[in-house]
């Protein structure tokens, strides 16, 4: 009988043959939790192990590596974009620039999220932007219980694009909408984001799986099939990210990065330490 496992994946491309049953497996079925978004799952998964099998954001799973928890990461990718076009603010108040971000008042939904970190990255590492000159304000805490959380939170009730078409934040980090007052910090964020590649030879990555360490070590062969299965519906699908091991591993080394830069972990690890002998073995 195949060994059942509590899993939470979201609706992806890259995960549709497997959540749709087209997959199988006589050796792992799944119990897929609901949650949506998917990342209301990821605080469940950090702070109370409550899934064998998890899609997780790649900061929320350095983070929570930095600090001891008993996850261990896949060499899968469900969810990759380029970051640039998920910045905005609002032309009504004047042209804003990336170098014109310093002292001003940037909105962002959590200080730790993915999309956050690489926005970060890019502006700290590609614009020269001192990160510590802005007035940071968030709407939630982080998935990891232990991170310390300086920034200024936003009034409760209050809402991150509301507050830009009112004036009350200068630009937000990780949202994409279509309002006429609100504008792309990078003009041409698709030159950006080819430029961008052509520089870093990958896409970042913002969503991997990760197992519970307790999976890894007492049913290895469960994880190898975890992971074989994520291969192929991710193969299935010509709109999943397609990452060659290099690839990833230059994005990986990026993420980790700009992560360490910006405090969320306190160093860089190597890619190899993000995985276990099981999962290292599957690169």
């Amino acid at each position: 009988m195949a060994m059942r496992l509590r899993a939470l994946l979201g609706d992806h491309p890259g995960t549709l043959a497997l959540k749709s049953g087209a997959l199988t497996s006589d050796l792992v079925a799944f119990d897929f939790a609901d949650y949506a978004p998917t990342n209301k799952g990821f605080k469940p998964m950090v702070r109370e192990a409550a899934f064998d099998v998890s899609e997780m954001a790649i900061v929320t799973y350095l983070m929570a590596k930095s600090v001891g928890k008993p996850m261990v990461l896949l060499p899968d990718v469900v969810v990759a974009r380029f970051q640039h076009g998920h910045a905005l603010y609002n032309a009504r108040r004047g042209t804003l620039k990336p170098a014109d971000l310093k002292g001003r008042r940037v909105g962002i939904r959590s200080f730790t999220t993915t999309t956050g970190a690489w926005l970060r990255g890019i502006l700290a590492n590609e614009y020269g932007l001192d990160l510590n000159s802005i007035d940071w304000v968030t709407f939630e805490d982080a998935h990891v219980a232990e991170f310390k959380d300086t920034t200024r939170r936003a009034p409760a009730g209050k809402q991150i694009i509301q507050m830009l078409v009112d004036g009350e934040l200068d630009a937000v980090l990780g949202e994409k909408v279509g309002h006429p007052d609100l504008k792309p910090l990078f003009v041409d964020a698709a030159a950006e984001e080819r430029a961008w590649f052509a520089r870093h030879g990958a896409v970042p990555i913002n969503h991997m799986v990760v197992v519970s360490q307790t999976l890894s070590e007492t049913h290895p062969d469960a994880v190898r099939e975890v992971h074989r299965l994520l291969a192929e519906s991710i193969k299935a699908s010509a709109a999943a990210p397609q990452f060659t091991s290099g690839e990833m591993r230059r994005s990986l080394e990026l993420i980790i990065r700009y992560t360490a830069q910006q405090g969320l972990i306190p160093r860089a690890f190597s890619v190899e330490e993000l995985f276990d002998d099981v999962t290292r073995a599957l690169l």
